[in-house]
């Protein structure tokens, strides 16, 4: 559990520049606090102390407005930034390195009992107001756009991003971590396409406008 707290407070160092001590991230990192409790909280609960896991859980949603189920899986090195508002579900799964921003929901589909929540690889960005619903998959070192919903599963190395979320090939070039507000988005790069494509008939129809304007007008009857 202390191993799993040190590999924490590295990732903030490692992920946030807004970071300059230790003791600011043990006592103002709320994302640091919601994780050092659901360890304690999970402990409980996979000891059969399932009420003992929940008012934990329910006690550190209040002070952090993080609500994490006592028995979601979370791995160490794991970086809730910001995180007002994330909500993370019973038997989700969320693998070592990850960077979760606020708002972010790993939630559950359907009301039967079982795997219902998502499970999230190692390295994972996932961006502001993103939610992720279902047991689907994302692969390792993935990028998820803020505000994306993501329905079905995403490869490892990809982007996903939009409402529904649709995977984005990245041609190779890396995206850091911190940059999920620089993603590419697939609908504005439609639009622009097809501005592009109004902009070039537009010119053709000048031309032609133009020639028409220099026929003599006994050779246009």
């Amino acid at each position: 559990m202390f191993a799993a707290l040190k590999a924490d407070i590295k990732a903030v160092f490692e992920r946030d520049p807004a970071a300059r001590s230790v003791a600011e991230v043990l006592l103002c990192y709320p994302g640091v606090h919601a994780l050092a409790w659901h360890r304690i909280a999970h402990w409980f609960w996979n000891h059969g102390l399932h009420f003992a896991g929940r008012f934990i859980s329910h006690v550190t949603r209040f002070f952090t407005g993080i609500e994490i189920h006592p028995a979601a899986v979370i791995a160490a090195g794991v970086l809730i930034d910001h995180g007002m508002g994330v909500v993370i579900g019973e038997t989700a799964e969320v693998g070592e390195g990850c960077t979760i921003y606020q708002g972010v929901t790993l939630g559950g589909t359907g009301t039967h009992k079982g795997k219902r929540h998502p499970t999230i690889g190692k390295g994972v960005t996932i961006g502001t107001g993103a939610s992720i619903l279902g047991a689907i998959e994302v692969g390792d070192n993935a990028l998820i756009g803020s505000g994306a919903v993501v329905l079905k599963p995403v490869p490892p190395e990809a982007t996903a991003v939009g409402v529904p979320a649709r995977v984005i090939a990245l041609a190779g070039r890396k995206v850091e971590p911190l940059e999920h507000g620089q993603i590419p988005d697939p609908v504005s790069r439609q639009f622009h396409s097809v501005g592009e494509r109004l902009a070039e008939m537009e010119r053709r129809l000048r031309e032609l406008e133009g020639k028409a304007a220099r026929v003599p007008a006994e050779e246009q009857v």
